[in-house]
């Protein structure tokens, strides 16, 4: 699964979604993860909050996970309806801590947030998108 993280300098989560400047973005697995994109956004000069989400929005759209810093709750509910969870963790938590701790939930039992979306996943993979099974 693609996963991303909110960040400034490519190591830590230490960006608020609407701010973020940059998006790493891994492909995680049970097996590992590795860094996939750096995706860096430029601000358009005069950009309303709406437009700076829908920036965001674009640059993670074919992520799972986004680990932020912080997130508004209007930013939360658009990035949800796309089938992407938002993750908060501590500012300056580093990326490749985060991405270790996500392949050791995937190794084990995830944690039922975390299996919901894996169950979303593979349903949109397989094209159940009818919502009969599950």
């Amino acid at each position: 699964m693609r996963v991303a993280f909110a960040t400034d300098d490519g190591i830590r989560v230490n960006a608020h979604f609407g701010q973020s400047p940059l998006f790493a973005v891994y492909n995680v697995t049970k097996n590992g993860g590795e860094l996939v994109d750096l995706r860096k956004l430029s601000d358009i000069l005069g950009q309303d909050e709406a437009g700076k989400i829908d920036s965001r929005l674009e640059a993670v759209a074919d992520c799972t996970l986004i680990f932020v810093m912080q997130i508004g709750a209007s930013a939360a509910a658009r990035v949800t309806r796309r089938k992407i969870m938002p993750v908060k963790v501590p500012v300056g938590s580093l990326i490749d801590e985060q991405v270790k701790r996500t392949v050791e939930m995937l190794q084990g039992k995830p944690p039922m947030w975390l299996a919901k979306v894996l169950r979303a996943e593979e349903e949109n993979e397989r094209g159940d998108t009818d919502g009969t099974h599950g």
